[in-house]
């Protein structure tokens, strides 16, 4: 495979000014005996944190070697992972040069630890993709058994639609690669927008049927959706003025497997979903110590029922929940899910089989679980006298131009006095408004 290099700014690697470059070579490193016995099965049974420190302090050429001979153990680690506050703590203490040697050696690590800055788990991550991408081509242009050949292209083509979904055409919003699984069926999440320096931050989950290697597209031009719609607010709400408005960043975080017709009756992909989102909006707080945004989670379908998991009994918490198409929650109440304020939102459209079910537990849109009500109806918005257009069935929510996507942008920017209830859409809120000025 050839060796794939890219030159990144130390300044972002080192986390202080720094104006030098430095070339890092991602080529594979041939295997070299790790001078130390039963280091892997040492490393396999340690805490998570002493696994990192471990690997850090190996010399560049043994790390590599270490790491392409035990792949289990990067996978481990991805899997149980340290708290993000730990990894951030672990990664403050290395210098520039062990943070290149990992990022070199071990790029999917680093590109998927939360609690690293998110600019170099993109870089780590946009590197693994590549390598990836790189191998299966060459792995089919080596001549392979049918059987395997049809598995190696149905993940050469996942990679490749990640990589489609990072492009953005001149005068788009960056998109960043914060998580990167390339097993089939995969894990991705694609952020829109600066999520280090934004001051409100979306996280939007998906539900059943949603994958990476149909969806993680269409989800990352959702996520674009909704950006674009909490900037055109923002730049009504608050105008222009020399400080600059505040910024929106969203994140399309397909971070979990979703569900299909076989195994949609189980919560066991919701539990495991709730673990990862909650590292995530974990790792989101810790990069972001001393300045933290406004986050808000949201979430459809099946995505829901995994958000209310992660956000029941959690040791952190959020600023809104909305939930659209929700089929249930575990927690019993709006009251046991960690959001503050209580500014939590249910939209349930008009013919959704889905809503009213309690499937998974408590209905969410019940009177009695505590949640307010959002519309999704449709209607003339009383505040930009646009017409909005309803969500009906299932899979409309996040339709543009709808009054769905209005009310899922105003949640994300904490304008929640904005959303409207029934009627015409912001009747109410919009007179208020109108009133004000």
């Amino acid at each position: 495979m050839p060796q794939i290099s890219v030159v990144v700014s130390a300044d972002a690697v080192a986390g202080g000014p720094d104006t030098r470059a430095r070339q890092v070579d991602f080529a594979p490193a041939p295997l070299i005996p790790v001078p130390f016995a039963d280091s892997a099965r040492e490393s396999a049974g340690a805490a998570p944190t002493a696994m990192l420190g471990r690997l850090a302090a190996l010399p560049r050429e043994r790390l590599e070697s270490f790491v392409a001979q035990n792949p289990q153990l990067v996978a481990h680690l991805l899997l149980r992972p340290p708290t993000a506050r730990d990894v951030s703590s672990w990664w403050a203490g290395l210098d520039t040069s062990a943070r290149f040697d990992l990022m070199a050696a071990a790029p999917q690590l680093v590109g998927n630890l939360d609690g690293i800055d998110l600019s170099v788990r993109d870089m780590a991550n946009r590197r693994f993709l590549s390598q990836q991408i790189a191998a299966l081509e060459a792995q089919l242009d080596s001549g392979v058994g049918r059987g395997v050949a049809v598995a190696v292209d149905g993940t050469l083509h996942m990679l490749e639609e990640i990589a489609k979904a990072l492009r953005t055409d001149a005068g788009e919003p960056p998109r960043t690669l914060v998580t990167l699984d390339t097993q089939w069926p995969g894990r991705a999440a694609i952020a829109v927008g600066d999520v280090t320096t934004a001051d409100y931050v979306s996280f939007l989950i998906p539900g059943m049927f949603f994958t990476i290697d149909g969806q993680v597209g269409d989800w990352a031009d959702t996520a674009t959706v909704v950006y674009e719609e909490q900037n055109r607010w923002l730049d009504r709400l608050e105008g222009k003025t020399d400080q600059g408005r505040s910024t929106v960043a969203t994140v399309a975080w397909i971070g979990y497997q979703t569900p299909h017709l076989l195994n949609i009756g189980s919560l066991s992909l919701a539990e495991e979903g709730a673990i990862f989102l909650a590292n995530a909006l974990e790792g989101l707080q810790s990069i972001r110590e001393g300045d933290q945004p406004h986050v808000a989670v949201l979430a459809h379908s099946y995505g829901s029922t995994a958000a209310m998991i992660a956000l029941q009994d959690s040791g952190f918490q959020v600023d809104a929940l909305a939930m659209v198409g929700s089929p249930g929650s575990a927690a019993q109440s709006a009251a046991d899910l960690a959001v503050r304020g209580g500014k939590i939102f249910v939209g349930e459209a008009s013919g959704d089989p889905v809503v009213n079910t309690a499937f998974y537990g408590s209905d969410p849109g019940a009177p009695g679980y505590g949640a307010k009500s959002m519309s999704v109806a449709g209607g003339v918005d009383a505040i930009t006298r646009a017409m909005l257009t309803g969500s009906h069935g299932h899979n409309e929510y996040f339709t543009p131009g709808s009054e769905s996507v209005r009310n899922l942008a105003l949640i994300g920017i904490d304008r929640a006095d904005l959303v409207s209830v029934g009627g015409d859409p912001g009747e109410k809120a919009g007179k208020l408004l109108l009133a004000s000025r």
